[in-house]
């Protein structure tokens, strides 16, 4: 349990940041990967607030022996978001938004390659099961380290890594056939 954490006291007093600062440095990250799982903006905004209104009310359940706050939240809000995805499954199925509508609001004011490669990478993520779409937004939207996104999926380490692994390659193999 970190105090920073609960009492919203200034982070020098801890080595974890306070909750105001983990909203600061995550909420864009959380956003994106949301927004991954999604394949909707609206809903990943929904979904953003409602995990940081979660982690807020549960703060003082945070426990520092298992693993970083930045990973916590993130668990947080893998949660809300397969809430979110069951919440559809019991609605009329919605058409997914093109690659370029969320991939960003910078999309078209990028350099040209740089766009292209981004709508190259987005087209290969749809092209994924949403299960590696999953793993490579926690590694790399969230940051994670392999031991924090086992925690995550409930799975051992090395299944982590493995998994993530197999993922990548997916991705890569994708990426490779729509660029």
């Amino acid at each position: 349990m970190t105090p920073a954490l609960i009492a919203n006291r200034p982070a020098q007093e801890s080595a974890e940041p306070s909750f105001e600062e983990l909203y600061r440095a995550s909420a864009g990250d959380v956003y994106a990967y949301a927004c991954t799982l999604l394949r909707d903006p609206s809903a990943a905004e929904e979904v953003t607030a409602l995990a940081f209104e979660r982690a807020y009310r549960r703060r003082t359940s945070f426990d520092a022996r298992r693993g970083n706050q930045r990973a916590w939240l993130f668990g947080i809000a893998r949660n809300a978001a397969l809430d979110e995805l069951r919440r559809r499954k019991r609605l009329a199925p919605l058409e997914p938004l093109p690659a370029h509508e969320w991939a960003g609001e910078d999309y078209f004011d990028e350099p040209g390659e740089r766009a292209v490669t981004r709508a190259a990478v987005c087209a290969a993520l749809l092209s994924l099961e949403a299960r590696d779409r999953e793993l490579i937004a926690l590694k790399f939207h969230a940051g994670l380290a392999n031991a924090d996104l086992a925690r995550i999926l409930g799975v051992s380490e090395s299944n982590a890594g493995t998994r993530l692994h197999r993922a990548i390659t997916r991705l890569r193999r994708a990426f490779d056939e729509t660029s």
